[in-house]
């Protein structure tokens, strides 16, 4: 039992020196990922309003092209009027005309709207792309120091890593389980050693018969205000001993 609790709190002394160089790194991975997702959400607002632009304009050259054709049109029907034979054929090319200039009434009118529209994209697009440039020189800038740290511990790091995965192999299955459970929820400190009759994860004093089974170091035991897996003080010396601390 002493040997399953000694490499199980060798497990937490690793994951406490990686804890220490992630710490290292700060804030600066959620920095990277935040100015990552807010350039990416400015850049999908300048592509969105960038095809609406485009939409508009191809609308409006279209637009261009069916008003041409029905001015064309229209001074054909216009010149047709002095060649009608009869009151039918006159009022069929009035009405094919008055047709020709209600559609270029609305096309114009539309090919307004549609410069205008255009327009004010433009300016929007003008307003947000210096967004992107601005938090693109500030992500570099972060990369760089992030980068800079990791280079630095990834000697360190994988030694760690190695160390790490050895011990974890020796840890059965259902502690290492327990074990991960506890440092998800409470920090990545699961294990603790008693301090001055006190468990020294949450500081709440520890029963004195719980101290004494304790030291007996003959099952697991874990502090009844924390929940985090309580170990003798042998245990720890024996761990730190293991890893030629």
């Amino acid at each position: 039992m002493v040997n399953r609790l000694v490499t199980l709190f060798s497990l937490q002394i690793v994951d406490d020196e990686l804890d220490e160089l992630e710490e290292l790194r700060g804030d600066l991975p959620l920095r990277v990922n935040g100015l990552n997702a807010k350039i990416k959400e400015i850049q999908d607002q300048i592509d969105e309003k960038e095809n609406s632009r485009t939409e508009s304009l191809e609308k409006r050259k279209e637009n261009e092209e069916e008003i041409e054709r029905l001015t064309s049109n229209l001074k054909k029907f216009k010149a047709q009027l002095y060649k009608v034979r009869n009151n039918k054929e006159y009022d069929a090319l009035t009405k094919e005309i008055d047709h020709s200039e209600s559609e270029i009434e609305r096309l114009t009118s539309e090919n307004e709207e549609f410069e205008l529209k255009g327009e004010k994209l433009k300016n929007e697009i003008a307003e947000l792309t210096p967004g992107v440039d601005e938090n693109s020189i500030v992500l570099e800038e972060n990369q760089v120091e992030l980068k800079k740290i990791i280079k630095e511990n990834v000697i360190q790091e994988t030694i760690l890593r190695e160390k790490r995965e050895k011990i974890a192999e020796q840890v059965k299955k259902p502690d290492y389980n327990v074990y991960m459970k506890i440092r998800k929820a409470l920090k990545g400190k699961a294990i603790v050693t008693i301090n001055r009759s006190a468990c020294s994860g949450c500081h709440n004093i520890v029963p004195s018969q719980r101290q004494i089974e304790l030291r007996q170091n003959r099952r697991l035991f874990t502090c009844e205000s924390c929940g985090r897996i309580l170990v003798s003080a042998e245990v720890a010396i024996e761990a730190e001993k293991s890893l030629g601390k």
